[in-house]
């Protein structure tokens, strides 16, 4: 009766798994701590409880994800909201269906002890950045209120060696860094830094990470189950964290089980989305508006127009 008992259970998951629906989602990034209730939704089995078999995929090319899913190359992907208004006014047919971080990670750092205790000790000074543009934008709206333009900077393009650059004098502040990696890496490695917020300097608060997909398949239901589960293990993340910081060490314990890692994992953990298929369209309409006069995009449509609105 017992080998009997095994072998029906044996058969029903199979069956299970056969009937499973795939989704490929391609990340933003390596794996790291802000995908967090992903990786704690695929270990848990929570992706498997929706019927879904889920395919995590880090890109080689952090810039083409989104672009994949346009193209209907790949089923959905993990992207930047102010990002994604670039994409939409690019006509890119793509549509938010949840959001995986919920505030802003970006911020202008700088040394602890440097000479920069406020935006305006940055006049005549170097700022290091990565993304041309976009952050270019972020920093004439925080240097705005305090009486400064690009005119009184230099920005300078690091590339993505944002913490060393910073350390080694090259620059006196780099913007596009985020809150919870560098400034623990520069901690670990002896130069603390502190950080200016976007959000309380000029720059309106927007979802940092959000998955979206083609217009195309807006209402298929993997796109609801994925969410759900999504919020299942974010519940879970954020009432049991030790545990969940296990599981997710345990997707790829050689590469994932580091110092930096921990101290991001604590320092994400109130940014989750506690709600993530939830929408506050006022918020994206003013994220829109401020791309809109920055000057990166031409128009800011109704929201309706790129996520689902509930």
């Amino acid at each position: 009766m017992k080998r009997l008992t095994t072998l029906l259970c044996s058969c029903l998951l199979s069956a299970q798994a056969l009937a499973a629906d795939k989704v490929e989602l391609l990340l933003d990034w390596f794996i790291n701590p802000d995908h967090g209730p992903l990786i704690v939704a695929q270990q848990k089995g929570y992706f498997a409880e929706q019927g879904l078999e889920v395919n995590l995929v880090e890109p080689a090319d952090p810039s083409m994800p989104p672009k994949l899913v346009a193209a209907g190359k790949a089923d959905m992907a993990i992207t930047y909201q102010p990002q994604l208004h670039v994409m939409i006014d690019q006509g890119l047919p793509l549509t938010r269906i949840g959001t995986l971080v919920a505030t802003p990670l970006n911020s202008l750092v700088v040394l602890e002890e440097g000479p920069v205790k406020t935006l305006v000790d940055l006049k005549d000074r170097k700022v290091g950045y990565s993304v041309g543009g976009y952050e270019e934008a972020l920093m004439r709206a925080m240097l705005k209120p305090h009486g400064l333009t690009l005119d009184d900077i230099e920005m300078v393009n690091v590339n993505w060696s944002l913490s060393p650059s910073l350390i080694s004098g090259q620059v006196d502040a780099v913007i596009g860094a985020y809150r919870n990696f560098e400034l623990n890496q520069m901690d670990i490695e002896g130069h603390p830094g502190r950080a200016f917020y976007i959000e309380e300097e000029g720059v309106p608060a927007y979802d940092e990470l959000v998955l979206v997909v083609n217009n195309e398949t807006r209402g298929d239901d993997r796109h609801a189950r994925l969410i759900k589960a999504v919020e299942k293990a974010t519940q879970y993340l954020v009432n049991h964290p030790d545990d969940a910081w296990n599981d997710f060490v345990s997707y790829k314990p050689d590469e994932l089980n580091t110092e930096l890692n921990r101290r991001a994992w604590a320092d994400t953990l109130s940014r989750f989305a506690l709600r993530p298929a939830a929408l506050d369209e006022a918020r994206y309409q003013r994220v829109g508006a401020f791309m809109q006069e920055q000057g990166l995009t031409k128009t800011n449509p109704p929201v309706a127009d790129y996520a689902i609105v509930p």
